[in-house]
């Protein structure tokens, strides 16, 4: 099975009416390209999400214009030039073979078989309990039979229900409330997920070696079904930049190679005439290297399979001067100290977003867990404020705090799933109950989406004061009400304001100055677990309060006194992320920043030069033989006193490599 380390993914979606497709297309120019970017794995659409198949099929609709075995031309001349070659078949996609079997389509709950929005990718869905699935099934027989491909993708695969007959009929055989919408969405999973499993059996009963992917099923639920991971997310397509450092870390911890999934459009996919920055570009690749991902750059390939000379010059520039790196990036995986724990991949929502952007600011080294990985070699967990803990999931914090590790934990993290009081004592507190909610009518009529803050003040105390403003801090969120026990300390107190947001008929009341501090307690900490009344992670996703990060830090620092790794003249934009192979650790530091340009793009245009950056690496009892930057292997003045190497890196545009090495 093969191991993609620099790949290409091309979108070839090709409207009926286009009159030339194929006409241009250049086998050996073509691979000639990819093997000049040092690309070794791509993707190419065998079927694409208009229905058309782009092979020599019996069983599907080739594209009419298509006049020879375009597939079959491809995967030959990747197979010369050494390129493994994946195909791709949309699976909850193909607009015209529901134009002709409108029988294979969903029944949307509303009553459509065509979406309103007709210009809408998804205004028509296959149904994968209908005719269409075993269609599908042969077409992939087909093409593993017939081709030497390296694998799979397979696409939007969703969960949209779906209520007709075939639906209808199995939900009533199997005792599924059919009205119920809550049991209908989850018959649609269950339905994506069997057809996942359906694919994995024909594919797999033709060869066993292939490489298995399905797009829009959960990188859990397609443990046993898929061979490897991809991330999606294009930065300026909708993505932003606050996603990939959750799910990098995230996905890393399941046991398969994880490819992350970037894209060469201005916008997203389709945009023929957009490109993106070589520094934006940069960086998508250069995160995903240090957080132990693979890349691979998304493109639309032309229907009439003209050459993009530009495209393959950004993706050479940038793949050539990272393959440098390649020593130092196979068989390296992430070195950690923490991890940010959710409940499942559904719970990878706001308050785990703005724990991993409060925790890249601060420098900290770290994962994103859920049950299904392994917690048992970190030294703190971070349970971000809606972490509830069945009896599962407090057996496994219990032994972590056994094992001597630290727990921060914020909001309802660390109550019972019903939400009647903390499930372990090491928590120091009892829960009283939610903060009163006096306006919620009011609130819900905004137009923000987000709940109008109310404001939640609170002065710190001793160690928890350090480096904040000397007032009463707003952390904007409505929190809980607990009371401190014995041997808990309180670093907080919350302060009451006048009166809460309202309008009392008259008057509407906004300006809201705090009053006087309570004795109600906003941060505790005991022994091993610091806890925070209010939903910090979640206010410093929605509104980024700096006091917030500083009070985190604070915590952070004095439960973690000797973390992986300390950083001076990084600014908080930059990041640090630490892998390690056998006998040498990387740290790889970043220098850009994303600027919100227009109304929707988060762009970066070039990367930022910093100097006299310092690196602390925790040697963890190994030995130190040199330290210098990759990949010229340029020799670093390092020092090593109290278990830690230091080194100063006296310039770097963008990024660097620091290798220590024993």
């Amino acid at each position: 099975m093969h191991s993609p380390k620099w790949s290409i993914f091309y979108d070839f979606h090709t409207q009926v009416a286009q009159p030339d497709v194929g006409e241009s297309f250049d086998a050996e120019e073509f691979t000639g390209r990819l093997r000049e970017c040092g690309v070794d794995f791509i993707v190419f659409h065998a079927r694409c999400n208009l229905g058309m198949a782009y092979y020599d099929t019996k069983v599907g609709i080739r594209h009419p214009s298509l006049k020879y075995d375009l597939i079959g031309r491809m995967v030959e001349a990747c197979r010369r030039s050494g390129i493994a070659m994946s195909v791709y078949f949309n699976v909850g996609l193909s607009h015209e073979e529901g134009l002709l079997h409108r029988d294979w389509l969903k029944v949307q709950p509303e009553g459509h078989v065509y979406a309103p929005d007709r210009m809408n990718h998804f205004f028509r869905l296959m149904c994968p309990n209908s005719g269409y699935a075993e269609h599908l099934l042969e077409m992939i027989r087909e093409v593993v039979r017939g081709y030497p491909v390296a694998g799979l993708f397979l696409d939007c695969m969703n969960n949209i229900p779906c209520v007709g007959v075939e639906c209808i009929r199995e939900m009533k055989e199997r005792g599924i409330d059919w009205q119920d919408a809550g049991q209908v969405a989850e018959f649609a999973r269950v339905s994506k997920v069997r057809m996942a499993q359906r694919i994995r059996d024909a594919a797999l009963g033709v060869r066993k070696d292939l490489m298995l992917y399905f797009n829009g099923v959960s990188a859990e639920e397609q443990a046993g079904i898929g061979t490897y991971l991809e991330y999606e997310c294009l930065p300026t397509g909708g993505w932003g930049y606050e996603v990939l450092p959750v799910y990098s870390r995230y996905l890393r911890n399941l046991g398969k190679q994880v490819l992350n999934m970037t894209g060469r459009f201005h916008r997203s996919w389709g945009d023929f005439g957009g490109i993106r920055s070589e520094a934006g570009l940069e960086y998508d690749c250069v995160y995903g290297l240090a957080n132990g991902l693979r890349p691979t750059v998304g493109d639309h390939y032309h229907p009439r399979g003209d050459i993009n000379p530009a495209v393959f010059g950004l993706v050479r520039g940038i793949y050539g001067r990272l393959q440098r790196l390649e020593p130092w990036i196979e068989g390296s995986v992430p070195a950690v100290d923490a991890a940010v724990v959710a409940t499942g991949p559904e719970g990878l929502g706001g308050g785990v977003i703005g724990a991993t952007r409060m925790l890249c600011e601060l420098k900290a080294q770290f994962d994103v867990v859920t049950p299904a990985a392994r917690w048992n070699d970190y030294r703190l967990l971070v349970l971000p404020d809606s972490v509830t803990l069945n009896e599962s999931m407090a057996g496994r914090v219990g032994e972590h705090l056994s094992r001597g590790g630290a727990v921060i934990a914020s909001y309802r993290s660390g109550l019972d799933p019903a939400r009647r009081g903390f499930v372990l004592p090491e928590w120091g507190v009892r829960y009283l109950g939610e903060d009163p909610v006096v306006n919620e009518k009011w609130e819900k009529g905004q137009a923000s989406g987000f709940p109008v803050p109310e404001p939640a003040y609170f002065v710190p105390r001793g160690r928890l004061a350090a480096g904040l403003p000397e007032m009463p801090v707003n952390c904007y969120e409505r929190g809980s009400v607990v009371e401190a026990q014995a041997g808990s300390e309180v670093l907080a107190h919350v302060v009451s304001s006048y009166f809460p947001r309202h309008w009392d008929g008259e008057h509407h009341h906004l300006y809201i100055a705090p009053d006087r501090v309570t004795d109600r307690p906003m941060v505790t900490q005991t022994a091993r677990v610091a806890y925070i009344s209010h939903p910090w992670f979640t206010s410093y996703y929605r509104y980024a309060p700096l006091p917030v990060r500083t009070a985190v830090g604070n915590l952070l620092w004095g439960l973690l006194p000797e973390p992986l790794v300390r950083v001076e003249g990084l600014p908080s934009f930059g990041r640090a992320m630490v892998t390690r192979q056998a006998t040498r650790r990387m740290v790889w530091l970043t220098a850009y920043v994303p600027e919100r340009r227009g109304l929707s793009i988060d762009m970066i245009e070039e990367p930022i030069a910093l100097r006299d950056v310092v690196v602390r690496l925790r040697l963890d009892g190994g030995g130190l033989q040199r330290a210098y930057l990759a990949p010229a292997e340029t020799a670093l003045e390092c020092r090593v006193a109290g278990g830690y190497a230091t080194v100063t890196v006296p310039e770097f545009r963008g990024y660097a490599v620091v290798v220590f090495e024993a």
